[in-house]
């Protein structure tokens, strides 16, 4: 018993640590941050009702649920605002707030289309960091946050911060980037390079790795006897959660700041706060995302 105290005194104060070294300064943050919101306003351009479906039909798996009716629904870092579409769509109450103002206005482009003058719909500018924000905003039976809490610029405070919102019996439905050790430090220097390079470098950087995306995928769906063909991954992601393989591709070479963490890191972190892990899916310890849906108990 001493032994486990021991463990999660380790564990906290590790935690602690990366809480106050990973957050980095305003300057830098401002300098180098993607700007998110512009890519989500192209994105805009392309959603159709097959991706809203898309991403219904996401939520539904995740949530293991039907609708959502009679629950209230927060999207931390709503980006284009797909999936509080989605959520009020399935018949949730929902909140809305970005960091970036032109996220935000997406979101209201999205109600504005679809919901306008619902009251069962708000959407503000908000920071997962504010923790007085976040306590501030009442209960929730689903608190998501889809790609947002590591490029925060202090990922372990955001995830800190998305507890309070979420009711008992309530669920938290995250991603966090995988870590892949050094490979990770590399990306995460890739992304500060193309954040700070002239629009040119910024493209050619985007083109070069969309290649090689493009041709590691036909390489392995002929090492599985798939068929090749290029391009044929760009159909399949429309599948997956309604997105767009393109404004996905420009997202994570720009996105930044960027953090990742292990499967296990997440899980401890979440447990000792009282979370029971239900629903887990990885990126099989490649690049990606790891989707962890939370029980409060």
């Amino acid at each position: 018993m001493k032994t486990l105290f021991q463990g999660e005194e380790r564990l906290v104060s590790g935690i602690n640590m990366r809480m106050r070294t990973s957050l980095t300064s305003k300057v830098e943050v401002q300098k180098e941050r993607f700007e998110f919101g512009k890519n989500w306003e192209r994105f805009l351009k392309v959603l159709d009702e097959s991706r809203i479906l898309e991403a219904e039909k996401s939520l539904k798996k995740m949530l293991e649920t039907e609708d959502l009716k009679n629950r209230r629904f927060l999207d931390v870092g709503s980006g284009s605002g797909l999936f509080s579409l989605a959520a009020r769509r399935l018949g949730a109450e929902v909140h809305s707030f970005d960091y970036d103002p032109l996220s935000v206005a997406c979101t209201e482009e999205l109600k504005r289309r679809y919901f306008p003058d619902d009251l069962n719909w708000s959407v503000e500018r908000g920071d997962v960091l504010d923790r007085d924000y976040l306590s501030a905003l009442g209960k929730y039976d689903i608190v998501y946050s889809w790609g947002v809490l590591h490029h925060t610029g202090n990922m372990w405070m955001a995830l800190e911060n998305v507890v309070p919102p979420v009711n008992e019996g309530g669920k938290l439905f995250i991603s966090i980037y995988n870590d892949q050790g050094p490979l990770s430090q590399f990306w995460r220097w890739l992304k500060k390079l193309h954040n700070r390079s002239s629009k040119p470098i910024k493209i050619a950087i985007i083109l070069w790795f969309g290649t090689f995306f493009e041709a590691r995928s036909a390489a392995m769906r002929l090492l599985r006897w798939r068929n090749p063909l290029p391009f044929k991954y760009w159909k399949e992601k429309k599948k997956s959660r309604g997105m767009s393989v393109w404004h996905d591709l420009v997202d994570w070479v720009g996105g930044y700041p960027f953090e990742v963490a292990k499967p296990e890191e997440i899980f401890d972190f979440y447990r000792m706060k009282g979370f029971t892990l239900v629903k887990l899916k990885t990126c099989g310890g490649g690049l990606g995302c790891n989707e962890y849906v939370f029980l409060k108990k």
